[in-house]
């Protein structure tokens, strides 16, 4: 990929959720929720503490992740849909 995010950004690909239910009924693309979850592609290097020092993410690219209903910035790179969001922004790693 030809972007690199700056300092605590993470650049993500939603997961697709489920196109049924589990009683069989298919669920229309109009009727569906945006995923919450995600895989994390890049990651920047961190953000900066009072004094400068640079504090590491805690995600790292492949890690599958949950974020908030509306966390983050969509954006197409390369053809491809993704989210740019704050570190700060994602719930947890699953898994």
């Amino acid at each position: 990929m030809a972007f690199r995010p700056l300092h605590d950004r993470v650049v993500l690909r939603r997961l697709e959720g489920e196109e049924k239910t589990k009683g069989g009924i298919i669920i229309p693309d109009t009727a569906k929720e945006k995923p919450q979850e995600g895989e994390v592609v890049a990651v920047g290097p961190g953000a900066r503490d009072e004094v400068g020092n640079l504090i590491p993410l805690d995600v790292k690219a492949g890690d599958r992740v949950l974020f908030g209903k509306w966390s983050g910035t969509e954006v197409k790179i390369d053809g491809q849909e993704l989210l740019i969001m704050k570190e700060s922004d994602i719930l947890g790693i699953v898994g």
